[in-house]
Protein backbone atom coordinates (compact mmCIF):
# COMPACT_ATOMS: atom_id res chain seq x y z
CA UNK A 1 0.00 0.00 0.00
CA UNK A 2 0.91 3.38 -1.18
CA UNK A 3 2.20 6.06 1.80
CA UNK A 4 -0.77 8.36 2.77
CA UNK A 5 -0.54 11.79 2.02
CA UNK A 6 -4.03 12.72 3.95
CA UNK A 7 -6.46 11.34 6.05
CA UNK A 8 -6.76 8.23 7.98
CA UNK A 9 -7.11 4.97 6.67
CA UNK A 10 -8.15 3.11 9.63
CA UNK A 11 -11.68 2.96 8.67
CA UNK A 12 -11.97 -0.31 7.16
CA UNK A 13 -15.50 -1.56 8.72
CA UNK A 14 -17.18 1.75 8.14
CA UNK A 15 -20.91 0.91 8.20
CA UNK A 16 -21.77 3.65 6.33
CA UNK A 17 -20.97 4.82 3.19
CA UNK A 18 -21.56 8.66 3.07
CA UNK A 19 -20.08 8.66 5.97
CA UNK A 20 -16.56 8.02 4.80
CA UNK A 21 -18.15 10.06 1.70
CA UNK A 22 -17.49 13.14 4.10
CA UNK A 23 -14.54 12.02 5.75
CA UNK A 24 -12.94 11.47 1.87
CA UNK A 25 -14.44 15.03 0.89
CA UNK A 26 -12.86 16.76 3.33
CA UNK A 27 -9.97 14.99 3.48
CA UNK A 28 -9.31 15.70 -0.40
CA UNK A 29 -10.13 19.42 0.05
CA UNK A 30 -7.62 19.66 2.44
CA UNK A 31 -5.59 19.38 -0.98
CA UNK A 32 -4.75 22.24 -2.13
CA UNK A 33 -5.10 21.43 -5.91
CA UNK A 34 -5.07 24.68 -7.83
CA UNK A 35 -5.18 24.91 -11.37
CA UNK A 36 -4.72 28.62 -12.36
CA UNK A 37 -4.48 27.29 -16.06
CA UNK A 38 -1.08 27.38 -18.59
CA UNK A 39 1.13 25.17 -16.50
CA UNK A 40 0.43 27.30 -13.09
CA UNK A 41 -0.98 24.35 -10.83
CA UNK A 42 -0.41 22.06 -7.49
CA UNK A 43 -0.91 19.58 -4.98
CA UNK A 44 -2.05 17.14 -7.85
CA UNK A 45 0.34 14.63 -6.99
CA UNK A 46 -0.17 14.66 -3.06
CA UNK A 47 -4.22 14.49 -4.23
CA UNK A 48 -3.39 11.48 -6.36
CA UNK A 49 -1.60 9.55 -3.88
CA UNK A 50 -3.96 10.15 -0.88
CA UNK A 51 -6.46 8.38 -3.81
CA UNK A 52 -4.31 5.71 -4.85
CA UNK A 53 -3.76 4.65 -1.44
CA UNK A 54 -7.62 4.63 -0.77
CA UNK A 55 -7.81 2.05 -3.39
CA UNK A 56 -4.84 0.00 -3.12
CA UNK A 57 -6.37 -0.31 0.80
CA UNK A 58 -9.77 -1.35 -0.66
CA UNK A 59 -8.04 -4.13 -3.27
CA UNK A 60 -8.15 -2.28 -5.95
CA UNK A 61 -4.73 -1.95 -7.72
CA UNK A 62 -4.40 1.84 -8.43
CA UNK A 63 -1.72 3.13 -10.92
CA UNK A 64 -0.42 6.94 -10.67
CA UNK A 65 0.80 8.53 -13.80
CA UNK A 66 2.37 11.49 -14.66
CA UNK A 67 1.90 13.99 -17.42
CA UNK A 68 4.46 16.34 -16.60
CA UNK A 69 6.12 16.60 -12.86
CA UNK A 70 2.90 16.97 -10.03
CA UNK A 71 0.77 16.71 -12.91
CA UNK A 72 -0.91 13.21 -11.53
CA UNK A 73 -4.03 11.49 -12.45
CA UNK A 74 -4.99 8.26 -11.02
CA UNK A 75 -6.31 4.96 -13.20
CA UNK A 76 -8.05 2.06 -11.54
CA UNK A 77 -9.62 -1.40 -13.49
CA UNK A 78 -11.47 -3.58 -10.76
CA UNK A 79 -12.16 -6.92 -12.83
CA UNK A 80 -16.00 -7.76 -13.32
CA UNK A 81 -17.73 -11.13 -12.64
CA UNK A 82 -18.27 -11.25 -16.60
CA UNK A 83 -15.13 -10.84 -19.11
CA UNK A 84 -17.64 -10.48 -22.07
CA UNK A 85 -19.89 -8.41 -20.59
CA UNK A 86 -18.86 -4.15 -21.68
CA UNK A 87 -16.81 -2.26 -19.02
CA UNK A 88 -17.76 1.02 -17.20
CA UNK A 89 -15.85 3.85 -16.97
CA UNK A 90 -16.08 6.67 -13.77
CA UNK A 91 -14.21 9.64 -14.17
CA UNK A 92 -13.25 12.87 -12.48
CA UNK A 93 -11.00 15.18 -11.70
CA UNK A 94 -8.63 16.43 -8.93
CA UNK A 95 -7.66 19.92 -9.62
CA UNK A 96 -10.12 22.80 -8.52
CA UNK A 97 -10.04 26.63 -9.47
CA UNK A 98 -8.51 29.19 -7.46
CA UNK A 99 -10.13 30.59 -4.26
CA UNK A 100 -9.17 34.06 -2.60
CA UNK A 101 -9.44 33.15 1.42
CA UNK A 102 -10.89 37.11 2.35
CA UNK A 103 -13.85 36.34 0.52
CA UNK A 104 -14.87 33.02 2.65
CA UNK A 105 -16.71 32.12 5.80
CA UNK A 106 -14.31 29.81 6.16
CA UNK A 107 -10.41 28.78 4.67
CA UNK A 108 -11.08 27.71 1.33
CA UNK A 109 -9.27 24.77 1.76
CA UNK A 110 -9.98 23.30 5.29
CA UNK A 111 -12.76 20.78 4.76
CA UNK A 112 -14.72 21.81 7.33
CA UNK A 113 -17.64 20.14 8.60
CA UNK A 114 -20.60 23.17 9.67
CA UNK A 115 -24.12 24.15 9.19
CA UNK A 116 -24.86 20.21 7.88
CA UNK A 117 -22.31 20.68 4.77
CA UNK A 118 -18.55 19.94 4.36
CA UNK A 119 -17.46 23.53 3.46
CA UNK A 120 -13.96 24.10 0.75
CA UNK A 121 -13.37 24.57 -3.09
CA UNK A 122 -14.22 21.70 -5.09
CA UNK A 123 -16.90 20.38 -2.38
CA UNK A 124 -19.48 20.32 -5.31
CA UNK A 125 -16.32 20.88 -8.40
CA UNK A 126 -16.12 18.07 -7.79
CA UNK A 127 -14.44 16.52 -4.76
CA UNK A 128 -17.58 15.68 -3.14
CA UNK A 129 -18.50 13.49 -6.45
CA UNK A 130 -15.20 11.66 -6.25
CA UNK A 131 -15.47 10.60 -2.46
CA UNK A 132 -18.38 9.80 -3.21
CA UNK A 133 -16.85 7.31 -5.82
CA UNK A 134 -14.31 6.48 -3.78
CA UNK A 135 -16.81 5.65 -0.62
CA UNK A 136 -19.00 3.32 -2.92
CA UNK A 137 -16.16 1.68 -4.54
CA UNK A 138 -14.30 1.14 -1.42
CA UNK A 139 -17.57 -0.66 -0.04
CA UNK A 140 -18.91 -2.69 -2.67
CA UNK A 141 -14.83 -4.35 -2.62
CA UNK A 142 -15.32 -4.71 1.08
CA UNK A 143 -18.36 -6.86 0.93
CA UNK A 144 -17.12 -8.78 -2.29
CA UNK A 145 -19.67 -6.79 -4.54
CA UNK A 146 -18.82 -6.40 -8.21
CA UNK A 147 -19.91 -5.15 -11.39
CA UNK A 148 -20.39 -7.67 -14.01
CA UNK A 149 -18.02 -5.93 -16.55
CA UNK A 150 -14.85 -4.03 -15.88
CA UNK A 151 -15.04 -1.12 -13.55
CA UNK A 152 -12.73 1.46 -14.97
CA UNK A 153 -11.86 4.56 -12.43
CA UNK A 154 -10.36 7.80 -13.91
CA UNK A 155 -9.18 10.52 -11.26
CA UNK A 156 -7.72 13.37 -13.53
CA UNK A 157 -5.29 16.28 -13.15
CA UNK A 158 -5.96 19.37 -15.52
CA UNK A 159 -10.15 19.23 -16.43
CA UNK A 160 -9.70 23.09 -15.19
CA UNK A 161 -7.61 23.94 -17.81
CA UNK A 162 -7.26 21.80 -21.40
CA UNK A 163 -7.40 18.42 -19.55
CA UNK A 164 -3.89 18.49 -22.01
CA UNK A 165 -2.18 16.82 -18.42
CA UNK A 166 -5.41 14.83 -17.51
CA UNK A 167 -8.33 13.34 -19.55
CA UNK A 168 -6.76 13.63 -22.62
CA UNK A 169 -2.97 12.50 -21.68
CA UNK A 170 -4.65 9.34 -20.38
CA UNK A 171 -7.10 9.08 -23.22
CA UNK A 172 -3.80 8.79 -25.78
CA UNK A 173 -1.07 7.50 -23.40
CA UNK A 174 -2.97 5.09 -21.54
CA UNK A 175 -5.69 3.88 -23.60
CA UNK A 176 -5.05 0.33 -22.38
CA UNK A 177 -7.05 1.52 -19.32
CA UNK A 178 -9.86 2.02 -21.38
CA UNK A 179 -9.95 -1.44 -23.27
CA UNK A 180 -13.84 -2.46 -24.07
CA UNK A 181 -15.24 1.27 -22.37
CA UNK A 182 -18.04 2.88 -24.31
CA UNK A 183 -19.87 4.63 -21.62
CA UNK A 184 -18.93 6.54 -18.44
CA UNK A 185 -20.67 8.76 -15.92
CA UNK A 186 -19.00 11.70 -14.82
CA UNK A 187 -19.58 15.15 -13.11
CA UNK A 188 -22.48 17.92 -13.14
CA UNK A 189 -25.86 15.62 -13.19
CA UNK A 190 -28.36 13.85 -10.92
CA UNK A 191 -28.54 16.80 -8.37
CA UNK A 192 -32.18 17.89 -6.95
CA UNK A 193 -33.67 21.29 -8.50
CA UNK A 194 -36.84 22.19 -5.91
CA UNK A 195 -39.37 23.20 -8.79
CA UNK A 196 -43.66 24.13 -7.69
CA UNK A 197 -43.23 21.33 -4.99
CA UNK A 198 -41.58 18.91 -6.85
CA UNK A 199 -38.11 17.65 -7.33
CA UNK A 200 -36.38 17.61 -10.42
CA UNK A 201 -33.47 15.43 -11.03
CA UNK A 202 -31.36 16.38 -14.34
CA UNK A 203 -28.96 13.98 -15.48
CA UNK A 204 -26.83 15.49 -18.65
CA UNK A 205 -26.41 13.75 -21.85
CA UNK A 206 -24.23 16.18 -23.64
CA UNK A 207 -22.15 19.62 -23.45
CA UNK A 208 -21.67 22.57 -25.94
CA UNK A 209 -18.62 22.27 -27.62
CA UNK A 210 -15.31 24.30 -26.69
CA UNK A 211 -13.60 27.11 -29.08
CA UNK A 212 -11.31 28.87 -26.92
CA UNK A 213 -9.68 31.32 -29.80
CA UNK A 214 -7.12 34.19 -29.88
CA UNK A 215 -8.15 36.57 -32.38
CA UNK A 216 -5.31 38.59 -33.92
CA UNK A 217 -5.27 42.34 -36.13
CA UNK A 218 -2.41 43.31 -37.22
CA UNK A 219 -1.91 47.02 -38.58
CA UNK A 220 1.10 49.95 -38.79
CA UNK A 221 3.36 50.70 -35.55
CA UNK A 222 3.76 53.78 -35.16
CA UNK A 223 4.21 57.27 -33.19
CA UNK A 224 1.07 57.68 -30.77
CA UNK A 225 0.90 61.84 -31.90
CA UNK A 226 -0.11 60.53 -35.65
CA UNK A 227 -2.81 59.30 -37.74
CA UNK A 228 -3.08 55.54 -37.43
CA UNK A 229 -5.71 55.10 -40.14
CA UNK A 230 -5.06 50.86 -39.56
CA UNK A 231 -4.52 50.69 -35.78
CA UNK A 232 -4.65 47.14 -34.41
CA UNK A 233 -5.76 48.20 -31.22
CA UNK A 234 -9.06 49.63 -32.37
CA UNK A 235 -9.53 46.80 -34.75
CA UNK A 236 -9.77 44.03 -32.47
CA UNK A 237 -11.64 46.63 -30.58
CA UNK A 238 -14.49 46.70 -33.07
CA UNK A 239 -14.39 43.15 -33.82
CA UNK A 240 -14.65 42.24 -29.61
CA UNK A 241 -17.40 44.71 -29.83
CA UNK A 242 -19.21 43.14 -32.58
CA UNK A 243 -18.68 39.53 -30.83
CA UNK A 244 -19.90 41.12 -27.83
CA UNK A 245 -22.81 42.73 -29.27
CA UNK A 246 -24.21 39.31 -30.85
CA UNK A 247 -27.92 38.10 -30.54
CA UNK A 248 -27.43 34.84 -30.82
CA UNK A 249 -30.30 32.47 -32.24
CA UNK A 250 -32.18 29.97 -30.53
CA UNK A 251 -31.36 26.64 -31.32
CA UNK A 252 -33.89 24.18 -30.18
CA UNK A 253 -31.22 20.66 -30.56
CA UNK A 254 -32.70 17.15 -29.71
CA UNK A 255 -31.20 17.03 -26.14
CA UNK A 256 -32.21 20.10 -25.46
CA UNK A 257 -35.96 19.57 -26.69
CA UNK A 258 -35.85 15.85 -24.67
CA UNK A 259 -35.43 18.26 -21.03
CA UNK A 260 -38.13 20.93 -22.31
CA UNK A 261 -40.15 18.32 -22.84
CA UNK A 262 -39.44 16.22 -19.71
CA UNK A 263 -40.01 19.78 -17.29
CA UNK A 264 -43.12 20.32 -19.14
CA UNK A 265 -44.49 16.75 -17.89
CA UNK A 266 -43.04 17.06 -14.01
CA UNK A 267 -44.19 20.68 -13.66
CA UNK A 268 -47.71 19.98 -15.28
CA UNK A 269 -47.14 22.86 -17.39
CA UNK A 270 -46.38 24.19 -21.05
CA UNK A 271 -43.60 25.82 -22.12
CA UNK A 272 -43.33 28.34 -24.58
CA UNK A 273 -40.66 27.39 -27.36
CA UNK A 274 -40.82 31.19 -28.99
CA UNK A 275 -40.37 33.09 -25.86
CA UNK A 276 -37.65 30.93 -24.38
CA UNK A 277 -35.26 33.31 -22.26
CA UNK A 278 -38.53 34.16 -20.66
CA UNK A 279 -39.85 31.00 -20.20
CA UNK A 280 -36.03 30.05 -17.99
CA UNK A 281 -36.51 33.34 -15.92
CA UNK A 282 -40.58 32.01 -15.25
CA UNK A 283 -39.12 28.74 -14.18
CA UNK A 284 -36.33 30.13 -11.75
CA UNK A 285 -34.06 26.90 -10.54
CA UNK A 286 -34.79 25.19 -13.47
CA UNK A 287 -35.28 27.45 -15.95
CA UNK A 288 -31.14 27.74 -15.56
CA UNK A 289 -30.92 23.90 -16.67
CA UNK A 290 -31.63 25.34 -20.36
CA UNK A 291 -31.06 29.53 -20.01
CA UNK A 292 -27.44 28.54 -21.43
CA UNK A 293 -28.09 25.95 -23.94
CA UNK A 294 -30.68 27.07 -25.94
CA UNK A 295 -28.16 29.09 -28.10
CA UNK A 296 -24.55 29.50 -29.08
CA UNK A 297 -22.39 31.75 -27.51
CA UNK A 298 -18.58 33.84 -27.83
CA UNK A 299 -17.42 35.87 -24.61
CA UNK A 300 -14.51 37.89 -24.63
CA UNK A 301 -12.09 37.09 -21.68
CA UNK A 302 -8.76 39.05 -22.35
CA UNK A 303 -7.31 41.99 -24.50
CA UNK A 304 -3.69 42.33 -24.91
CA UNK A 305 -2.20 45.06 -26.91
CA UNK A 306 1.16 47.52 -26.88
CA UNK A 307 3.58 48.40 -24.71
CA UNK A 308 3.86 52.39 -23.96
CA UNK A 309 1.01 54.54 -23.83
CA UNK A 310 2.94 57.25 -27.43
CA UNK A 311 3.28 54.34 -29.39
CA UNK A 312 0.80 52.17 -31.87
CA UNK A 313 1.55 49.16 -31.95
CA UNK A 314 1.58 46.64 -34.89
CA UNK A 315 -0.64 44.23 -33.32
CA UNK A 316 -3.71 43.58 -31.20
CA UNK A 317 -5.41 40.35 -29.58
CA UNK A 318 -8.18 39.06 -27.62
CA UNK A 319 -9.28 36.14 -26.05
CA UNK A 320 -12.49 34.47 -26.73
CA UNK A 321 -14.51 31.63 -24.67
CA UNK A 322 -16.64 30.18 -27.57
CA UNK A 323 -19.23 27.60 -26.99
CA UNK A 324 -21.39 25.49 -29.26
CA UNK A 325 -24.02 23.15 -29.44
CA UNK A 326 -24.09 19.78 -30.99
CA UNK A 327 -24.43 19.74 -34.38
CA UNK A 328 -24.06 23.84 -34.65
CA UNK A 329 -20.03 23.74 -35.20
CA UNK A 330 -20.03 24.90 -38.86
CA UNK A 331 -23.02 27.31 -38.32
CA UNK A 332 -20.93 28.55 -35.26
CA UNK A 333 -17.83 29.09 -36.56
CA UNK A 334 -19.47 31.17 -40.00
CA UNK A 335 -20.79 33.40 -37.67
CA UNK A 336 -17.77 34.18 -35.69
CA UNK A 337 -15.63 34.94 -39.03
CA UNK A 338 -18.63 36.98 -40.42
CA UNK A 339 -18.35 39.38 -36.97
CA UNK A 340 -14.50 39.39 -36.85
CA UNK A 341 -14.23 40.73 -40.19
CA UNK A 342 -11.21 40.47 -42.63
CA UNK A 343 -8.70 42.10 -41.07
CA UNK A 344 -8.84 39.39 -37.88
CA UNK A 345 -7.64 36.22 -37.73
CA UNK A 346 -8.38 33.51 -35.35
CA UNK A 347 -6.50 30.20 -34.20
CA UNK A 348 -7.81 27.88 -31.91
CA UNK A 349 -6.36 27.71 -27.98
CA UNK A 350 -8.51 24.80 -27.16
CA UNK A 351 -11.12 23.87 -29.48
CA UNK A 352 -13.25 20.09 -28.30
CA UNK A 353 -16.73 18.82 -30.38
CA UNK A 354 -20.14 18.90 -28.52
CA UNK A 355 -20.43 14.94 -26.94
CA UNK A 356 -23.74 13.58 -27.11
CA UNK A 357 -25.36 10.47 -25.41
CA UNK A 358 -28.48 9.24 -25.79
CA UNK A 359 -31.29 10.30 -23.36
CA UNK A 360 -33.89 7.14 -24.61
CA UNK A 361 -31.35 4.56 -24.10
CA UNK A 362 -30.87 1.58 -21.47
CA UNK A 363 -28.02 3.66 -19.05
CA UNK A 364 -30.23 6.71 -18.75
CA UNK A 365 -32.79 4.60 -17.81
CA UNK A 366 -30.53 2.89 -15.16
CA UNK A 367 -29.23 6.52 -14.13
CA UNK A 368 -32.87 7.80 -13.49
CA UNK A 369 -34.00 4.34 -11.92
CA UNK A 370 -31.09 4.32 -9.08
CA UNK A 371 -32.02 8.52 -8.47
CA UNK A 372 -35.94 6.94 -8.28
CA UNK A 373 -35.01 4.38 -6.08
CA UNK A 374 -33.61 6.73 -3.61
CA UNK A 375 -36.39 9.17 -4.23
CA UNK A 376 -39.56 8.57 -5.00
CA UNK A 377 -40.62 11.66 -5.76
CA UNK A 378 -38.46 12.17 -8.10
CA UNK A 379 -38.52 13.62 -11.94
CA UNK A 380 -35.48 12.73 -13.42
CA UNK A 381 -34.59 14.43 -17.15
CA UNK A 382 -32.30 14.84 -19.75
CA UNK A 383 -30.41 18.52 -20.06
CA UNK A 384 -27.00 19.59 -21.62
CA UNK A 385 -24.34 21.35 -20.13
CA UNK A 386 -23.49 24.47 -21.09
CA UNK A 387 -19.62 24.22 -20.17
CA UNK A 388 -17.66 21.46 -20.24
CA UNK A 389 -16.07 18.07 -18.67
CA UNK A 390 -13.30 15.79 -19.52
CA UNK A 391 -16.41 13.99 -21.00
CA UNK A 392 -14.97 15.77 -24.47
CA UNK A 393 -11.72 14.04 -24.62
CA UNK A 394 -13.12 10.45 -23.93
CA UNK A 395 -15.30 11.43 -26.71
CA UNK A 396 -12.26 10.98 -28.83
CA UNK A 397 -11.74 7.69 -27.78
CA UNK A 398 -15.27 6.44 -28.60
CA UNK A 399 -16.81 6.74 -24.55
CA UNK A 400 -20.25 8.47 -24.48
CA UNK A 401 -20.72 10.04 -20.50
CA UNK A 402 -23.55 11.02 -18.43
CA UNK A 403 -23.66 13.43 -16.12
CA UNK A 404 -24.77 11.34 -13.06
CA UNK A 405 -23.31 12.65 -9.76
CA UNK A 406 -25.96 12.12 -7.60
CA UNK A 407 -27.08 14.67 -4.86
CA UNK A 408 -30.45 15.34 -2.86
CA UNK A 409 -30.19 18.98 -1.76
CA UNK A 410 -32.40 21.27 -0.12
CA UNK A 411 -34.20 24.01 -1.41
CA UNK A 412 -32.29 26.74 0.02
CA UNK A 413 -28.34 26.07 -1.53
CA UNK A 414 -27.70 27.84 -4.78
CA UNK A 415 -26.38 24.67 -5.87
CA UNK A 416 -25.41 26.16 -9.71
CA UNK A 417 -23.80 29.22 -7.41
CA UNK A 418 -21.60 26.81 -5.83
CA UNK A 419 -19.24 25.81 -9.12
CA UNK A 420 -16.21 28.14 -9.01
CA UNK A 421 -17.92 30.51 -6.27
CA UNK A 422 -17.31 31.51 -3.17
CA UNK A 423 -18.30 29.59 -0.03
CA UNK A 424 -18.61 26.28 -2.25
CA UNK A 425 -20.16 23.35 0.10
CA UNK A 426 -21.80 20.27 -0.08
CA UNK A 427 -24.51 18.95 2.35
CA UNK A 428 -23.66 15.45 4.45
CA UNK A 429 -27.14 14.13 3.63
CA UNK A 430 -26.61 14.71 0.03
CA UNK A 431 -23.61 13.12 -0.18
CA UNK A 432 -24.82 9.84 1.79
CA UNK A 433 -28.36 9.98 -0.90
CA UNK A 434 -25.69 10.17 -3.44
CA UNK A 435 -23.53 7.19 -2.41
CA UNK A 436 -26.74 4.79 -2.11
CA UNK A 437 -27.90 5.92 -5.56
CA UNK A 438 -24.71 5.48 -7.18
CA UNK A 439 -23.77 2.45 -5.65
CA UNK A 440 -27.96 0.93 -7.10
CA UNK A 441 -26.36 2.20 -9.87
CA UNK A 442 -23.45 -0.12 -10.36
CA UNK A 443 -25.31 -2.77 -9.23
CA UNK A 444 -26.65 -2.82 -13.48
CA UNK A 445 -23.47 -2.41 -14.99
Amino acid sequence: MREQSGGSLAEDAVPDAGAEAARICGDLIRFDTTNRGEGDARGERPAAEYVAALLDDAGAAATIVESAPGRASVLARIPGTDPAHPAFLVHGHLDVVPADPSEWSVPPFSGEVRDGCVWGRGAVDMKGSLAMTLATVRRRLREGRRTRGDLVLAFLADEECTGDLGSRYVAREHREFFTGCTEAISESGGFSVAAGGRRIYPIATGERGTAWMRLTARGTAGHGSKPAPDNAVAEIAHAVSRLAAYAWPVRLTPGVRALLDGLADALGTSIDLDRLDAEAVRLGGVGRLFAGTVRNSANPTRLDAGYKINVVPGTASAQVDGRFLPGTGEEFLATVDRLLGPKVTREFVNFEEAPAADPAGATFAALAAAIRAEDPAAHPVPYVMSGGTDAKSFHRIGITSFGFAPLLLGPDLDYFGMFHGVDERVPLEGLAFGTRALDRFLDTR
